[in-house]
């Protein structure tokens, strides 16, 4: 009894969580804005284009929680992209200041209860886990005082010129067959190649970089790779589906680069939408694989970011 009672709590709060995230979503793409596009480098953002990080392990966080906190260094101001747990702040010879109020991030995973464990061993079965969810609360470095200086410190944005070798490198180091020519961008999963225009057809030559990073991102759903559903066709909420991740990997692996992504179609806001009014869970999937696709691509770096996963990844495969 106290097990399904613990299941049913457990279930509740995961359902809360997810339509209160995709709730904060829809609005703002309602109002034209899209969380995983920041006004980086306008009176609107004080931080600096940045994936956001833990300040005292340096790793980055994943998929939903990318999107939290950096709609809050953008509603709230922050200077910085560092963030870390109250007792961290203690940890390290600082604090919290009296009065600020922190960010909810979130981790889903599961547990075996060892009564569970006795009984799978017992009838010579595989024991069932129980889904849990957690939420936590983090704050801004910036809400923070007596913090060490290099905690405290903003590392300065690359400076330009030195983003788009780097940029190119990566996509070279990648592998995938990537094709300049052409008048269009697009990614083929039968042939498994990327093709974009040359950059000298676009009007902003940082433009190029952030397509090909989009299509490099459905490019990595490739079933040699991550093995995503690639079928859908256009028009479709499978095809919606996967140009939402793409967009949101394309933003990341921007992010981590330096280079400040944009949204490439805009006119897709209406279908994602409609995929996200149906399904209060999608805007946690997408933004769970387009992390893993954001890693992936990253992982060919020389010295490839951490990622700390503390998305839903863990309760989408018990979200059927």
């Amino acid at each position: 009894m106290t097990r399904n009672i613990a299941r049913a709590r457990a279930g509740q709060d995961r359902s809360s969580l997810y339509e209160e995230i995709t709730g904060k979503i829809i609005a703002e793409l309602e109002a034209g804005r899209v969380p995983w596009v920041q006004p980086w480098g306008t009176a609107a953002a004080k931080a600096p284009l940045a994936m956001p990080k833990n300040a005292t392990t340096r790793r980055g966080y994943s998929g939903i929680n990318v999107l939290i906190l950096w709609g809050a260094v953008i509603e709230r101001g922050f200077s910085g992209q560092s963030w870390l747990t109250f007792r961290q702040a203690l940890g390290i010879g600082g604090n919290v200041r009296k009065g600020e109020h922190g960010t909810t991030v979130v981790y889903a995973d599961r547990f075996t209860p060892e009564d569970e464990r006795r009984r799978a061993e017992r009838d010579g079965d595989e024991p069932g886990a129980i889904p849990f969810l957690k939420r936590f609360t983090v704050f801004n470095t910036d809400q923070c005082e007596g913090l060490p200086e290099d905690i405290t410190t903003t590392v300065p944005p690359p400076p330009e010129g030195l983003i788009l070798p780097q940029a190119e490198a990566l996509i070279a180091a990648t592998g995938v067959d990537f094709r300049i020519g052409g008048a269009r961008a697009f990614y083929n999963s039968s042939h498994d190649f990327v093709q974009v225009p040359p950059p000298q057809a676009y009007f902003e030559p940082i433009n190029w970089h952030r397509t090909a990073f989009h299509e490099l991102g459905h490019a990595s759903g490739h079933s040699s790779r991550l093995g995503r559903d690639l079928s859908g066709s256009f028009g479709s909420k499978n095809y919606a589906r996967e140009e939402l991740v793409a967009e949101m990997a394309g933003a990341f692996v921007c992010a981590s680069l330096g280079i400040e992504p944009t949204v490439r179609h805009a006119d897709y806001i209406g279908s994602w939408l409609e995929v996200l009014r149906e399904d209060d869970r999608a805007i946690v999937r997408a933004a769970s694989a387009a992390s893993k696709a954001a890693d992936y691509l990253l992982a060919f770096q020389i010295d490839p970011p951490q990622s700390i996963a503390i998305d839903l990844a863990a309760s989408e495969r018990h979200a059927a």
